[in-house]
């Protein structure tokens, strides 16, 4: 096995007062996809946040291609090839799609093909088609994609993607998943926060679940599915 891109090791995370993640620990490799579910208030996206130096309050080690990254500050992780797609996407609902794109443009990375404008309308037709259509008058499920192009226009080395199926039409999310298939394939990790356990199992090959925020389960997305106690015990609504 490579050596893990992203390894986190005894994160602990507060919100004021309130002790919100204990000890987690995970880590992901190259080219690898893996979810990190729970129910609601597990835990999943304060993970998220504390991994990109988006939490003042929290304790552990981050540590992105061997080098410790927990005290950067978000542009500077941002800067290392760490991007982050957030749930509540945050687009310039006055720029149009293409210019919303141009914001998220850093310069290629060794090893790592480059994402362009073009490429990544090819990856999302949507996109293309409204190129340059202010980004406000879009649909939810369009903003969410152009949320992660945005995204890629940074040439990460691993994505954060915080829970892409949620409140999108299911056409968006067979569309999501295809996009995710796609990056594996070029050789992108991505580090997925997710409840919804089809959508993790198409694409995804580990999986941790988190809930009140200590970690109850790590492995393959397979063993995982067959689990019914665990399933049970902390996906099940």
């Amino acid at each position: 096995m490579s050596e893990p891109l992203l390894q986190v090791d005894g994160l602990d995370a507060f919100y004021g007062r309130a002790h919100i993640l204990f000890d987690v620990s995970l880590e992901v490799r190259r080219g690898e996809v893996v979810a990190l579910m729970g129910r609601n208030g597990a835990g999943k996206s304060t993970t998220l946040k504390a991994i990109m130096g988006l939490l003042p309050g929290r304790s552990g080690r981050v540590a992105f291609r061997g080098r410790d990254v927990s005290r950067l500050e978000p542009y500077q992780v941002s800067r290392a090839g760490l991007g982050y797609v957030p749930e509540d996407r945050r687009i310039f609902t006055d720029l149009t799609v293409e210019e919303n794109l141009e914001v998220g443009r850093q310069p290629p990375r060794s090893g790592l093909a480059a994402w362009t404008v073009e490429k990544l309308l090819d990856l999302f037709p949507n996109l293309r088609e409204a190129r340059a259509r202010s980004a406000g008058r879009m649909s939810g499920g369009e903003q969410q994609m152009l949320t992660v192009a945005r995204t890629l226009m940074g040439n990460p080395r691993l994505v954060l993607l915080d829970e892409p199926s949620e409140g999108v039409a299911p056409v968006v999310v067979e569309q999501m998943a295809r996009m995710i298939q796609e990056l594996k394939g070029q050789g992108v990790s991505i580090l997925l926060s997710e409840q919804n356990l089809h959508f993790a199992e198409l694409v995804s090959d580990r999986a941790y679940v988190l809930e009140k925020g200590h970690i109850r389960y790590s492995g393959t997305l397979e063993d995982l599915v067959a689990d019914e106690e665990v399933r049970r015990s902390y996906l099940s609504v």
